[in-house]
Formats: C-alpha cells, structure tokens, sequence
C-alpha cells in the first residue's frame, strides 16, 4: 500500500492533483486529504469514493510514504521543516526550486533527476515547465544558443480571488458600472479587459522575479547554466491557460519539418501547426488538460538559426498538477 497525502486539496491546484491521481494507473493507493481553513470538511471525488478534506496535522503527514504539498510557499517552507526525515515531499511551490541540494523536476524532461533527491523534490514555475518541455527535444537535436520567450499567463496562476476579480471588473466594464468589489485586490491594476506587464514584484535590473524564475529554473531543469535566455511575462484576461511566444536559436541549423517531428515525438507534446486553415494553440482549448501545444512554427526572420512558436497549456494541469502526478508515479514504482 502507497500512502499519499496531498495538502491544500481543496485549493485549485489540489483538486487537479486528486484528479490525475483518480485518472492515473497507480494502483494500491491509500490517499489523504488535507487542507485549512474553509476547505476543511470539502468533499472531494477519488475514482469510487468520496474523501473528505481534514485538517493539516504534521503527525498524521509523518505516516505517509510521500506528501504532495500544494500549499503557498510561507507554508511549505514551514511543512517541509517539520516533515523532513518522513516521507518523501513533492512541493509546488517557489520555496526551493533554485536550492541546489533539491531537484527541481519536470519527468519528460529530467527523469533522472527525481532518484537523487534527498527527502524533497520541487515542482516548477508553471509556465517553466511548458517551456523546457519544448526546449528540451530541440537541445538533444540541434542544440540552443539563445532563447527569448514572452509569456501571455492566465489570472488563475494567482488563485481564486484573482479569478473573481477578473470576472467582476469584467462585468463592470461590460455594464459600465464600477466594480463590485469585497475582496482583496490581487494585482496593481485592473485585471478586467487589460494586460499587465507585471507578474510578482520588480528587481533592480527591471526584471521581475517572475521573469526570473524562469530563467533561473530552465537552466537548472536543462543542465544549461551558460543558456543565454531571457523573459518577458505579462498578465492578460484569461482565467485557465498560459502561452508563450517563443524564439529559439539553435546551434545548427533545423528545418521546419524536422522540428515539427521532433516535438511531435516528443512526450507531453501535441503539435497543432496549420495556420493557413486557422489552426494552432489556444488557452481555451488547452484548458483542463495534460499536454503542452505548439503551433505557429516558423523561420525568424533576423537570425539564420532562429524559430519562433507559439506554446500554450493549461497552467493548473500541466502546470502544476500533472507535473506533480508524474513525479510521484516515477517514485511509486519504488515503494
């Protein structure tokens, strides 16, 4: 028996967890839920039962062979603390993601990586992992010198006040009213009918952290520490779904169609590339599933390596969820 608790299952992240477990083929599973404040008591569906969330207590997570922490990275932080020495911690929060003594996992990426952990692994960014999902099959095939990606990232990235604002400025703007408000504001401007180019907090050099992040984690994942790679992320009115327009330079020289089989071989990846009958990835097709779509393949125009394209997924699922799902479904062929 494979004892599994997730924490913060009543969360949006949480809940995707419970999902891709259900959906999963690990078998011999005795899952746990657990949650504070309001999702306490929540049910929740698992294949042919139903659970209830009960209250976040160390002492019972300590009995468990693993725990998936879908919790903000100040809690983490503290469960990790508390449970390190127990069972085995899949964390998807930012708390160590750059600690070089934890491995920072995507499974169709570094699989390896996920064996030499030391009591923590960490899941990462959202819009990273749909990233270096792309990145990685063009490594191993031509190589990269430099990548440049803009991020276009969905409102649910940030929870479930952010995706009531969003719908209530929307209304607002839509029936000429001013919004309803009675909830905390998640972000510097109105999020209704609007792009902000702003996703966590600035840094001297006018980078954000979130910008950072990904940076940072693409060439830890990759292995790629000299990768010249830099980012630009924005905010826009899209409740499920992150997409990226991305430029890629490789090493040597790839043709359209050869980039095309390498992704599409590729796991985790579904390529949608017809632009002339209207077709390529899209946040609302994207929504509430696993893969990663890229589409809008091309040559670029000011560089003779260069390819742009176009990749989106849903930022919950394949973001978060289903990276977690899959890491736990390496380790559990161990226990």
């Amino acid at each position: 028996m494979r004892k599994l608790a997730v924490v913060g299952a009543g969360g949006l992240v949480g809940r995707r967890v419970v999902r891709n477990l259900a959906k999963s083929d690990i078998e011999d599973l005795e899952l746990t839920l657990t949650g504070q404040g309001k999702s306490i008591g929540t049910e929740v569906a698992f294949r042919d039962a139903v659970l209830t969330v009960e209250k976040t207590e160390v002492a019972e997570l300590r009995k468990m062979d693993a725990v998936i922490l879908c919790t903000p990275t100040n809690a983490s932080v503290s469960l990790v603390n508390e449970l390190r020495g127990g069972p085995v911690i899949l964390d998807t929060s930012s708390a160590f993601r750059m600690d070089p003594s934890v491995p920072l996992v995507v499974p169709e990426v570094n699989p390896q990586s996920a064996f030499g952990h030391s009591g923590l692994i960490a899941g990462p960014n959202c819009s990273t992992i749909q990233l270096v999902m792309v990145l990685k099959p063009l490594l191993d095939r031509y190589g990269l010198q430099r990548v440049h990606v803009s991020t276009y990232q969905a409102v649910s990235g940030v929870g479930y006040l952010a995706i009531e604002q969003l719908s209530d400025e929307s209304r607002a703007v839509l029936e000429s009213r001013p919004p309803e408000g009675g909830y905390e504001p998640q972000f510097p401007h109105r999020m209704g009918f609007n792009l902000i180019p702003q996703i966590d907090s600035f840094l001297p050099d006018g980078y954000t952290k979130e910008e950072m992040k990904m940076v940072n984690e693409t060439k830890k994942i990759l292995g790629t520490p000299d990768l010249r790679i830099s980012t630009t992320c924005v905010r826009v009115p899209v409740y499920i779904g992150h997409s990226e327009a991305c430029l890629v330079e490789t090493e040597r020289p790839a043709d359209l169609d050869s980039v095309r089989e390498v992704l599409a071989a590729s796991p985790g990846i579904l390529v949608k590339d017809d632009p002339l009958n209207s077709v390529y990835p899209m946040p609302v097709d994207a929504a509430h599933t696993d893969e990663v779509y890229v589409g809008r393949i091309r040559k670029d125009l000011s560089s003779r390596t260069g390819i742009l394209m176009w990749i989106v997924a849903d930022n919950l699922y394949r973001g978060a969820a289903t990276n977690a799902v899959n890491v736990f479904r390496l380790l559990a062929k161990g226990m």
